[in-house]
């Protein structure tokens, strides 16, 4: 199952949330995508490598980690009722482990290029994990009449909303490098979650900085909600105009 394709679920509510789930992964992987970028590019360019790595161990320590603690805490207990499942819990407790130690090697290894292939790994790993929870593991529990995927995910949710309102506002280093811009094609991201991983890419583009969008068409719709997301705190600049691709830079006010 891809992320074009629907899950049943027992209920509306549980239908809500599997979207809500979904574009919350998203935002993860856009925002991580965007810091490892930024990471590669210093990497590559010679540049301020320790503000791009002082970024991302902070989201993955700040975002990522807690993320998976509370999928072990919630949503992987409600979807090993199914004894069928339960292998598969044990792969992605597995992944969050293996997520942990990539974290750590980024944080302390002392050669900046293995720390940075330690974060594209980790890129990596998270992108497949994603993809399971996805397409494997929210179908149980959103198809199990016994269980309210709304009421598992409900801290979670909270959660979410309390980070989204943070980033509205927020100052920190995420992605500051002082090299080329942070580059988020999107021609390959699945329409349904499209939108969601743009905003999380540029969650983790700092103030002054910004971010190149590559996609197949005029994205005008996207724009839009990224203006009203920011209060209007962007600045818009196309860079090419098709026909093969569209390539703006979007620079955070």
């Amino acid at each position: 199952m891809s992320v074009n394709e629907v899950i049943v679920s027992s209920t509306a509510a549980d239908a809500e949330a599997v979207e809500t789930i979904k574009n919350h992964h998203a935002q993860l992987a856009g925002s991580l995508t965007a810091l490892t970028e930024a990471m590669l590019t210093a990497a590559e360019r010679g540049g301020d490598l320790g503000s791009a790595r002082a970024a991302t161990v902070q989201f993955v320590t700040e975002q990522l980690l807690p993320h998976a603690s509370a999928e072990e805490d919630a949503l992987y207990p409600a979807a090993a009722r199914d004894e069928r499942a339960r292998p598969l819990i044990e792969s992605m407790i597995a992944a969050h482990r293996v997520i942990g130690a990539l974290a750590e090697r980024i944080r302390s290894e002392p050669s900046g290029l293995r720390a940075t292939a330690a974060a594209e790994a980790l890129r990596v790993v998270f992108d497949a994990h994603l993809a399971d929870e996805n397409e494997r593991i929210l179908p149980i529990v959103a198809a199990d009449p016994g269980v309210s995927l709304a009421d598992v995910t409900h801290g979670m949710h909270e959660l979410l909303v309390e980070h989204a309102h943070a980033e509205a506002g927020h100052n920190c280093a995420c992605g500051a490098v002082e090299t080329d811009d942070p580059v988020l094609d999107v021609r390959e991201v699945p329409h349904s979650i499209r939108h969601a991983a743009v905003f999380g890419a540029f969650d983790a583009v700092e103030v002054g900085r910004a971010l190149i969008l590559v996609a197949h068409h005029d994205p005008i719709p996207l724009l839009h909600q990224l203006r009203e997301r920011t209060d209007g705190r962007i600045r818009i600049d196309y860079q090419e105009r098709g026909p093969e691709a569209w390539r703006l830079r979007l620079t955070k006010l």
